[in-house]
């Protein structure tokens, strides 16, 4: 694997990873990391974030029907994605083995981990709404 060095980049793109709002997509940490040093490019912040997954320093969420986010939490958590306003929060319950165990047995897969997005209303839009 090749070496990774700290750069001036990296260290923008994990400032704004570990100081801002969480679940980003990469066009927002792209926002962020401009506003502070407007000559890194785009394809470069685009590189250190899969840099980055790829080396589990962060988490790449896929997000069905939207796109990935990235969150600085790395440890395996389950999220929820609002479905009015789009955006992606942590769901503060344990990860269970408990899907891999049921499906196993069934489909003959090796597991290597899974991931669940729950969808629902967050409390400010359930307000918004009314519900």
């Amino acid at each position: 694997m090749a070496s990774y060095r700290n750069t001036i980049q990296k260290e923008a793109v994990l400032s704004v990873l570990h100081g801002g709002k969480k679940h980003m997509t990469a066009e927002q940490v792209l926002e962020l990391v401009h506003a502070q040093n407007p000559v890194i490019s785009r394809s470069t912040v685009f590189r250190i974030l899969n840099q980055l997954a790829e080396r589990g320093e962060i988490l790449r969420v896929r997000i069905p029907d939207g796109a990935d986010c990235f969150d600085s939490c790395n440890t395996p958590h389950y999220h929820i994605k609002c479905t009015s306003c789009g955006n992606v929060f942590d769901v503060d319950m344990p990860v269970s083995d408990l899907p891999e165990r049921l499906v196993r047995d069934t489909h003959g897969f090796l597991f290597t981990g899974h991931s669940i997005i729950f969808v629902g209303l967050c409390p400010e839009c359930r307000k918004k709404q009314g519900v």
